[in-house]
């Protein structure tokens, strides 16, 4: 295996935000079949080795494309940009602020144990990550990103936080 290939190329992608997600499972079972370690269990040292790190590879390449975030932030990293780093943490005052208020109302369903409210919440906030999502995909697209990409997927990245956490906490009310 070529450990020097980007992931999309690992998979035979384009280089894209978007593509199709069967072509990225199909080429994900391929190559596990092809560097899975339990194929190589009577091989030697050396050969076990490097199919543990190969099958690691294609775990760790799948799980970044099949991730939005992880897959934009990936993208941008390519065109040698952190968006996710430490020191690059800004996003709009209005984006925050209107977190602060979904934060808040999660916080009150949760402490009525209300389902109901997390639910319709949840839904809110992944119908605002999907129409995120399309507008990073056009930026990420272009031939020069926009700075926009690195809001874009910040966005995105805190939106999929929040879904999470109230994922949970819904599972957690039914318990």
């Amino acid at each position: 295996m070529d450990f020097s290939q980007d992931y999309f190329a690992l998979f035979g992608l384009p280089a894209r935000y978007r593509f199709d997600p069967a072509k990225l499972d199909a080429a994900y079972r391929k190559l596990q079949t092809e560097v899975h370690p339990d194929r190589f269990a009577a091989a030697g040292d050396e050969e076990r080795r490097l199919a543990l790190q190969s099958s690691s590879r294609v775990n760790e390449a799948y799980r970044a494309l099949k991730s939005p975030v992880e897959r934009a932030h990936y993208l941008l990293l390519l065109r040698g940009i952190d968006a996710l780093a430490e020191t690059d943490t800004a996003l709009p005052p209005a984006f925050l602020e209107q977190q602060l208020e979904c934060r808040e109302s999660v916080a009150e369903a949760i402490a009525r144990r209300d389902a109901g409210a997390l639910a319709t919440l949840r839904k809110s906030v992944e119908s605002t990550a999907a129409l995120l999502e399309r507008e990073l995909a056009e930026q990420l697209d272009l031939p020069s990103v926009p700075a926009e990409a690195r809001v874009s997927l910040r966005k995105l990245k805190f939106l999929s936080k929040v879904a999470a956490d109230i994922g949970a906490a819904i599972a957690e009310i039914d318990d």
